[in-house]
């Protein structure tokens, strides 16, 4: 898939989504926005109230795309026919889509009435669609190759070995200069790491002191503009590469501990609203068949 046909399917998705719930909107806002104890004398009550017509259709329709959703998505993961199906990001944009479309079209199913077991799915259903949005965040921040496999450390670590290497060709015999600056420079990041709140902060000025530093330094050693020029980005490369490691091993770390607030709160979901299926037939509610 190319760029301009990944954004059209962005696009498509996100225009589907915000049609469906503007058409919802625009249908429903005048009993959605009626009291609870005025609704039964609504004209539109048959329709929009949960078992009704267009409330029970809502149910129907969202549960099956949370459903498919998570099934088609967990599939494409485990499933090793599956993965020559496209890439994987792009089944998890789509399972992103359902899974956002879902529990809006529940939202209005349930006419914003929560209560007993429907209100612990639904909470549920909410836990799982916030955490869904932080995992994206978290998704986005590990390096991936083109294909969306998830890159190792080693792999970003390989990463290094080139680039210092071109610089202390191009550096020469002041090579020795710029080992000594880097050490203290890892020395003051080690100590910067220790803050949680202002070390990135304080990793960034550092990046820069130290390119500051190698500037003056080949400045004294009377280096070629054109040479200084490509050290310095070749510098500023290997600061960027020595941040993506860090990022990554952090991401790594978070995403673990996401996936176990994001998966027993989806299991919990989709149990208990195969519980309140169950109970909905058995009780004889019935759509149109």
């Amino acid at each position: 898939m190319s760029r301009k046909i990944h954004l059209l399917y962005i696009g498509a998705l996100s225009t589907i989504y915000f049609i469906v719930l503007l058409i919802i909107i625009y249908k429903g806002y005048d009993y959605y926005t009626t009291s609870l104890e005025e609704r039964f004398f609504h004209p539109g009550h048959d329709a929009f109230r949960p078992s009704g017509l267009v409330g029970h259709g809502l149910g129907i329709a969202g549960t099956l795309m949370m459903i498919f959703g998570m099934g088609l998505y967990m599939a494409r993961k485990r499933w090793r026919w599956m993965q020559r199906l496209g890439l994987l990001k792009h089944w998890l944009e789509f399972h992103i889509f359902l899974c956002s479309l879902g529990p809006t079209l529940i939202l209005f199913h349930t006419a914003m009435k929560f209560g007993g077991l429907v209100a612990v799915s639904f909470w549920s259903m909410v836990a799982v669609f916030a955490s869904g949005i932080l995992g994206r965040f978290i998704y986005l921040q590990i390096p991936r190759t083109i294909e969306g496999r998830e890159l190792t450390l080693q792999e970003v670590r390989a990463g290094k070995e080139p680039l210092e290497q071109q610089i202390g060709e191009l550096l020469g015999d002041n090579n020795e200069y710029y080992e000594q600056l880097v050490k203290e420079y890892e020395r003051t990041q080690l100590m910067a790491g220790k803050s949680p709140f202002t070390g990135y902060f304080k990793k960034l000025s550092t990046d820069r002191k130290l390119v500051g530093d190698i500037k003056h330094l080949m400045k004294q050693k009377d280096v070629s503009a054109s040479q200084r020029h490509t050290i310095v980005r070749l510098v500023k490369a290997d600061n960027s590469l020595k941040r993506r490691i860090e990022r990554l091993e952090t991401m790594q770390n978070l995403f673990r501990f996401w996936h176990v607030i994001h998966m027993p709160f989806a299991l919990i979901m989709i149990l208990v609203m195969l519980i309140h299926v169950g109970v909905t037939i058995a009780f004889g509610y019935r759509w149109i068949f």
